[in-house]
């Protein structure tokens, strides 16, 4: 199923998988406990964690959306560019995170005073984010 010469399919899959690897990202296995640290939350306040949790659904609705727009974009690269495999669509990945995304947060970051573990916890996430889009929107691009 293609759009605008958009593979629909790669793209879903591709923002499910960003979804997936937030999920992990940000769960007491991995940076949760230091986000909200750093983010000033008290992990050990059940009620507040529980209070957050309740408006949770929402932003990760958004959230989805917005994990859809990126990866249809990166799609439109990745096919303007021709790129037909995994490991270009991982390259044009990483490039696009580093010239976009990295450096709209290293600036967000440095302006609004934010811990630098903060945003490498942050950009990070979007850096794997963004190879796992790349790769698999490369994968699945036409031959």
């Amino acid at each position: 199923m293609e759009f605008m010469s958009v593979n629909l399919w790669s793209v879903l899959v591709a923002a499910i998988a960003t979804m997936a690897i937030g999920f992990l990202w940000y769960s007491p296995i991995l940076f949760a406990r230091p986000w909200m640290v750093l983010m000033g939350y008290d992990p050990d306040d059940k009620a507040k964690l529980a209070e957050m949790q309740k408006g949770a659904g929402k932003l990760y609705v958004i959230s989805f959306v917005a994990s859809l727009v990126a990866a249809f974009v990166l799609s439109k690269i990745i096919f303007g560019l021709a790129i037909n495999s995994a490991l270009y669509g991982l390259k044009v990945g990483f490039a696009v995170w580093l010239g976009f995304v990295a450096t709209v947060q290293l600036t967000d970051s440095l302006f609004s005073k934010k811990p630098a573990k903060l945003f490498l916890i942050n950009t990070g996430y979007q850096l794997v984010c963004y190879l796992a889009m790349g790769a698999m929107i490369g994968a699945w691009a036409p031959r």
